[in-house]
C-alpha cells in the first residue's frame, strides 16, 4: 500500500500524478514512483523516500506521455527501498498496487519455475508478472487483468498499463479501495477522491470485485466474470481548499483546530431543542435501534479508543450491555452474540482492512444489524452497512488523528441519546445530556484558547523518553488516546493505564525522569484520582494534571503542573479533555524536531491486514 493514481488523458500526465501523489502522501511515504507510456514504451522513475525526491528525479529527466500510474508506498513486503517501490514491471507491463496478495509464495514459486526472474521482494511484482504470462497467451489488457484477479487471493487495489495498448488503464479491487475519476476527454483511477479533486469532482466508486478499463473517451465498468456492469457518477463535495494547510504549521494543528466546526457539523440537524431527531440513522433507523438489546462495538486504534468511551455512555444512560473489541481480534474468536446485538464499526476512511472485515464477518454470526460510524460517505464500511451516520469531519490528512476522533465521540453520543430516550431515561435528565451536546462545539473552542499554557508545558517534555497517562471511568480511553497520540508523533514511548492500576505494576516505572499526565475533570471518582496522584507524588514523580477549573488540584501536583480547563458536563468531559491532550502531543513533536504529519512507519489509512 498505499496510494494509487492513474490517468488516461490527451496532455502530458506525469505532472498530474505527482500533483496526486502529493494529495495522498499522508497515506504511506517510504518511496514514490510513477510510469508513463509514450510512442510504445514505458519509461518509468522510483525513489526511496518522499514523493518530494521521485519528483527531483522527474524533473532532470520529464516523461512525456498521456498514459501513466503512479504510487507512493508503505512498505509492506520488503524494505523501502527503490527496488520494492511501485511501478513494478514484467514484460510489456507496468503495474501499481495496494493490498497484500495472501497466496503471493505458491504464485511467485510458480512463475519462477516457468523462468521468471524477479527483481523485487514485492507480493506486487507477482501482479506484474501474472498480467504478462496471461498476455502472451493472447488476449487484451483487460481480459488478462481479469483473469489474474480471479487468481489472486488477499486485498488489493491495482492499476495496470500495457505497452501494447496506449491510452488504456485497467483497474481492478477488491478489499481495498479505487475510484474513477470523470473528466472531459479524460479519465482517472484513484485509491482516495483527494488524489482527483484536483482534476474533476465526478466520481465513480468501485464496488468489490469490480475491474475498470479507462480510455480519454470512457470508463467501463466489468464483473469479476467479465459481464458488463453500471455503477453511478457521484459528485463529490470535496474541495481543493479543504486539502490545503492554509496558515498552519502542520496538517494537525490546522485539524485541531478544525475540531469546533467538525462537531458542530456533526450536530447540524440531527439535534435540536427537544433532542435527538428522527431517522439520523437512516430509513427504518429508529425501529431498528427501538430492538437493541446489547451492542458490539469494533473498530482500530484511535476510533478504538471512540468506542471505549461510548461503552461508558451507553452502559449508564440506555442501561444496555456494550463490548468493545480490537477489530484484528475479533475476526480471529468465536464471539458470542446474544439476541437482538447491534454490530457497530466505527472506521475514519471506513476502508481499515481489518474493520471492514469485521463487519463482514459480522453477517455471518447473526446480528440483529450492522451500523457505520465514519468520514467518507462513499466507503466500503458505509455502503455495506444497514444504517449509517456520518461524522463530517472533512478531510483528515495528519496522520495522527484529531477531528476524526471527536467527531466519532458525537456521533456516538448521538446514538447513546437516540437508545436512551428509547428505553426510558428520565425526561430532564435526558434533555441535560443534550444540551451539553449542543455546548460541545464552544465548549471546544475554550479549550483550543489553553494553547499558550500547553505550549509552554510542552518544553517539560523535550528531553524525555518516557510518559504514563493516567485516567478513570470513561477518561481512561482519554488516557489511551493521549498516550497514542505522544507516541506516534514525537516518539516518546507513551502508556496509559486506569488510574486505580497504578498500583499493580505500574508505580514502579514512576521516578523524576517519568512524567505521569492526567485526566482529572469534576466528576463522582475525582477524589479516587487525587488519592492515586498522590501514590505518583510521594515517589517523585512529576505530575501534569488537567483538571477541571474547580477541582483543586494545584495542592496535588506538587512540583507539578495543573492546567485548568473550564469546567463541562461529565458527558461530554470526554471530547473536551482530548484537546489539551492532542495539544500537548502536537507542541512536544514540534519541538523535538519530528515530522508531524507523517510520523515515520506509520501510514493513515490502515488498508492492509
Amino acid at each position: 500500500m498505499c496510494g494509487i493514481v492513474a490517468a488516461v488523458a490527451q496532455r502530458d500526465v506525469a505532472p498530474l500524478l505527482i500533483a496526486g501523489l502529493k494529495a495522498l502522501e499522508y497515506r504511506g511515504y517510504d518511496s514514490a514512483g510513477l510510469a508513463v507510456l509514450d510512442d510504445g514504451e514505458i519509461r518509468r522513475v522510483r525513489a526511496k523516500g518522499k514523493v518530494r525526491e521521485m519528483e527531483a528525479l522527474y524533473l532532470a529527466d520529464p516523461l512525456p506521455g498521456g498514459t501513466g500510474i503512479a504510487h507512493t508506498r508503505w512498505a509492506t513486503h520488503g524494505v523501502p527501498n527503490e527496488a520494492n517501490a511501485h511501478p513494478h514491471m514484467a514484460g510489456r507491463v507496468a503495474l501499481v498496487h495496494n493490498g497484500i496478495i495472501e497466496n503471493y509464495a505458491p504464485l511467485r514459486a510458480e512463475l519462477q519455475a516457468k523462468g521468471h526472474v524477479f527483481t523485487s521482494e514485492t507480493d506486487t511484482e507477482v501482479i506484474a508478472a501474472l498480467v504478462e504470462s496471461r498476455l502472451s497467451q493472447g488476449g487484451s489488457l483487460r481480459e488478462a487483468v481479469l483473469a489474474v484477479a480471479r487468481e489472486l487471493e488477499g486485498a488489493y487495489a491495482i492499476a495496470v498499463i500495457s505497452r501494447d495498448e496506449p491510452g488504456h488503464v485497467v483497474g481492478a479491487r477488491r478489499g481495498a479501495p479505487l475510484l474513477v475519476g470523470v473528466g472531459i476527454g479524460e479519465h482517472f483511477l484513484g485509491s482516495d477522491a483527494q488524489a482527483l479533486i484536483q482534476v474533476t469532482n465526478r466520481m465513480i466508486y468501485l464496488e468489490e470485485d469490480d475491474v475498470v478499463e479507462i480510455t480519454r473517451e470512457s470508463a467501463q465498468v466489468f464483473t469479476l466474470d467479465g459481464q458488463p456492469a453500471e455503477r453511478a457518477v457521484h459528485e463529490s463535495e470535496l474541495s481543493t481548499d479543504a486539502v490545503e494547510r492554509g496558515e498552519y504549521r502542520h496538517y494537525m494543528q490546522k485539524e485541531i483546530f478544525e475540531q469546533p466546526r467538525a462537531v458542530a457539523d456533526t450536530l447540524e440537524s440531527r439535534i435540536g431543542p427537544h433532542g435527538v431527531l428522527p431517522n439520523i440513522f437512516g430509513v427504518g433507523g429508529d425501529e431498528l435501534l427501538a430492538k437493541v438489546q446489547g451492542i458490539h462495538i469494533v473498530a482500530c486504534g484511535t476510533s478504538y479508543h471512540a468506542g471505549m468511551v461510548a461503552r461508558y455512555w451507553i452502559e449508564e444512560f440506555a442501561r444496555l450491555p456494550v463490548s468493545v473489541e480490537v477489530a484484528s481480534e475479533y475476526r480471529y474468536r468465536e464471539v458470542v452474540v446474544p439476541p437482538g446485538t447491534l454490530f457497530v464499526a466505527i472506521s475514519q476512511s471506513g476502508e481499515t482492512a481489518d474493520t471492514l472485515a469485521a463487519m463482514r464477518e459480522s453477517r455471518r454470526r447473526g446480528y440483529l444489524g450492522t451500523l457505520a460510524i465514519c468520514n467518507v460517505p462513499e466507503s466500503s464500511v458505509v455502503r455495506e452497512a444497514d444504517l449509517k451516520l456520518m461524522t463530517r469531519a472533512g478531510p483528515e490528512i495528519g496522520v495522527a488523528s484529531t477531528k476524526a476522533f471527536t467527531t466519532q465521540l458525537t456521533a456516538l453520543a448521538l446514538l447513546t441519546l437516540q437508545l436512551a430516550q428509547q428505553r426510558g431515561l428520565e425526561a430532564t435528565r435526558y434533555a441535560d445530556l443534550c444540551q451539553q451536546l449542543i455546548s460541545l462545539p464552544r465548549a471546544i473552542e475554550r479549550a483550543l484558547a489553553l494553547e499558550p499554557q500547553v505550549v509552554e508545558l510542552s518544553a517539560r517534555f523535550i528531553h524525555r523518553q518516557h510518559a504514563l497517562f493516567l485516567g478513570r471511568g470513561a477518561q481512561y480511553p482519554v488516557a489511551l488516546e493521549g498516550s497514542l497520540k505522544l507516541k506516534e508523533i514525537s516518539y516518546i514511548h507513551a502508556e496509559a493505564y486506569p488510574a486505580g492500576e497504578l498500583k499493580h505494576g505500574p508505580l514502579a516505572l514512576v521516578d523524576e525522569e517519568m512524567p505521569v499526565v492526567a485526566v482529572a475533570p469534576s466528576g463522582p471518582l475525582l477524589d479516587k484520582l487525587k488519592s492515586n496522584l498522590q501514590e505518583v507524588k510521594a515517589r517523585g514523580g512529576e505530575l501534569i494534571v488537567f483538571a477541571a477549573g474547580d477541582a483543586g488540584m494545584d495542592a496535588e501536583t506538587g512540583k507539578g503542573v495543573a492546567l485548568r480547563l473550564d469546567p463541562v458536563g461529565e458527558f461530554i468531559a470526554p471530547a473536551v479533555f482530548t484537546i489539551p491532550l492532542q495539544l500537548l502531543a502536537y507542541h512536544v513533536a514540534v519541538l523535538r524536531g519530528t515530522d508531524v504529519d507523517q510520523p515515520r512507519n506509520l501510514a493513515k489509512s490502515v488498508t492492509v491486514e
